[in-house]
């Protein structure tokens, strides 16, 4: 039994398929979707968006959004949204430095909700992308 899921951001659709479960960070931490589960909208974190296919996982990483669960889909509007495998590291650790210095010497608070937020999302791309690379050593 599976659902279809659609994640899509404002530039494109990151992923669209029917999948066994969905591992999602919600507002109040992670949730699993499973086929047929109760119809719910929330918001999303930043953080690893993990989809169960057969017996492959993949993970991708957003900084944010929705989340519509329906009995046979589940729709996920995301801020920004990348598959494991198209996250540079390296441009991702300097995202996370960057919002670390901003947020050491900022002074306003706007500056600095934006700095934890680019420092969220740059957290999850790094950590989706090392966790693809573990699994494909092993």
């Amino acid at each position: 039994m599976t659902i279809k899921l659609d994640i899509v951001t404002a530039e494109r659709v990151v992923f669209s398929d029917d999948v066994d479960m969905v591992v999602a960070p919600g507002q109040d931490g992670e949730m699993g979707i499973l086929p047929h589960h109760a119809p719910l909208m929330t918001t999303l974190n930043a953080g690893q968006l993990i989809v169960r296919k057969d017996s492959e996982e993949s993970v991708m990483a957003v900084g944010g959004g929705f989340m519509e669960v329906l009995p046979d889909r589940i729709i996920v509007l995301a801020d920004t949204a990348e598959r494991a495998e198209e996250i540079d590291i390296a441009r991702a650790e300097e995202a996370k430095r960057r919002a670390q210095e901003t947020i050491s010497r900022t002074a306003s608070q706007a500056e600095l909700a934006a700095a934890e937020a680019a420092l969220r999302t740059a957290i999850a791309r790094i950590g989706a992308a090392e966790k693809r690379r573990r699994r494909k050593k092993v």
